[in-house]
């Protein structure tokens, strides 16, 4: 016992030491580079938002390309909640609700350095030693307070983030992380999601396999909390019911090399008969998956059957259709927000300047240039169209279970 008090002690320390460490680190930053890679809504109450804006990048690169569903659609969805809050007068009378709203690029590493912003004011700053070129001592603007943080999605950034809130006592509601181990109250005591963990997913995954007679499947997880875990449950529940077999259980590294992918499938052909895959992956993966399937003419040969992360997305499947045709994916029951929908296509340009990737996302949703200054390359179209987008309510959700803890909040100021 005295020896796990001492160990969670030492990581708790090892945790503020690198805060502070880190916090030091981003002082030499400007405020206005700071910002451009962040969104920031003024307000009394500012919570703090982490979404994938971007994939994980490669070779290196932390941040990757563009992601319109999972990242631009859902930040959108809390800056249209924290929008609907602020304007009915009942809510949260005399309060304004502002938002920081961070990228994670799809990675944990990242995340984890993007979200010491969130703790910058709790921490005890010292700056004794730290002087400017002439000698005198920096003016440093004043970190907002963060009263809680909107996300992540994936689980293992959810996981990494939530080790360093629960140090400062901040918390947390995820929209989408559905890691089991994320239900652990004595090592996450301050997160919580609205959406439910692998373990119902597993068991209507086993129930479709078992409606459909199949008996004999394969398992393909992305490496991580997630995917690990998810086909953990599944594989656990197979076994407790019985009737079904796994042929074989694959992963998909992390940082995967060149030709992994085509590895995976030749691999997937081995037990010709295991034509059912089970997928626990992000959509990043699929793709590539799909990608390999297409690419060594197996299309029309395995039968998908795959997470909450494919669900109702278009980006995995996009330009390889006939090869994903058939598959059975699943999705927590949500529904259509009206009011969103016509928030989002009402979006512009020029109406929509607080979101600092939605130009980026304007180029890359119409694949058109934005002038000289536009992210795209190429000889492209000049950009003039309007967008339009399906609604997410998760996030609203999570808005709404934030700001019931504001309530709290607003009354213990007072």
């Amino acid at each position: 016992m005295v020896r796990e008090r001492k160990r969670s002690f030492s990581c708790q320390c090892f945790f503020l030491l690198t805060a502070k460490y880190c916090w030091l680190l981003t002082m030499q930053k400007t405020e206005a580079q700071e910002h451009a890679h962040s969104i920031r809504l003024e307000g009394d109450i500012i919570l703090g938002g982490l979404f994938p804006v971007h994939s994980r990048g490669d070779r290196g690169v932390p941040c990757g390309d563009l992601k319109k569903e999972k990242g631009i659609h859902r930040l959108e969805a809390m800056l249209y909640a924290i929008d609907q809050i602020n304007k009915d007068p009942d809510l949260l009378p005399n309060v304004t609700l502002g938002a920081r709203v961070l990228d994670t690029c799809s990675r944990d590493t990242y995340a984890l350095e993007q979200s010491l912003t969130f703790v910058q004011a709790l921490i005890e700053k010292d700056a004794s030693d730290v002087r400017c070129a002439n000698g005198d001592p920096p003016i440093f603007a004043k970190p907002d307070k963060i009263v809680g943080v909107i996300g992540a999605a994936a689980s293992s950034v959810s996981i990494m983030v939530a080790n360093i809130l629960r140090l400062f006592k901040i918390p947390q509601i995820s929209y989408a992380s559905t890691a089991p181990e994320l239900s652990d109250n004595t090592r996450y005591d301050f997160f919580s999601r609205v959406v439910p963990p692998d373990s119902y997913q597993a068991q209507a995954m086993l129930d479709i396999v078992t409606d459909m007679g199949w008996n004999f499947v394969s398992t393909l997880a992305s490496e991580g909390n997630y995917g690990e875990s998810g086909v953990d449950a599944f594989i656990q529940i197979s076994r407790e019911s019985g009737g079904v077999c796994i042929a074989q259980s694959l992963k998909i590294p992390r940082e995967p090399k060149p030709g992994e992918f085509d590895k995976i499938i030749q691999r997937l052909l081995e037990t010709t008969n295991a034509r059912a895959v089970i997928m626990f992956a992000n959509e990043d993966d699929i793709r590539r998956v799909l990608e390999a399937a297409k690419r060594m003419n197996q299309t029309g040969h395995f039968l998908w059957v795959g997470s909450d992360s494919w669900g109702s997305k278009i980006a995995p499947v996009v330009q390889q259709e006939e090869v994903a045709e058939g598959a059975v994916t699943i999705l927590p029951k949500r529904a259509s927000i009206y009011g969103f929908d016509r928030y989002f296509r009402s979006r512009s340009l020029a109406n929509n300047r607080r979101n600092v990737w939605f130009a980026e996302f304007w180029e890359e949703n119409f694949g058109c240039k934005l002038g000289s200054h536009g992210k795209r390359v190429g000889n492209l179209k000049k950009c003039t169209a309007y967008s339009s987008y399906m609604s997410t309510q998760a996030n609203c959700n999570a808005i709404a279970a934030i700001k019931m803890k504001g309530d709290a909040t607003v009354n213990d100021e007072e």
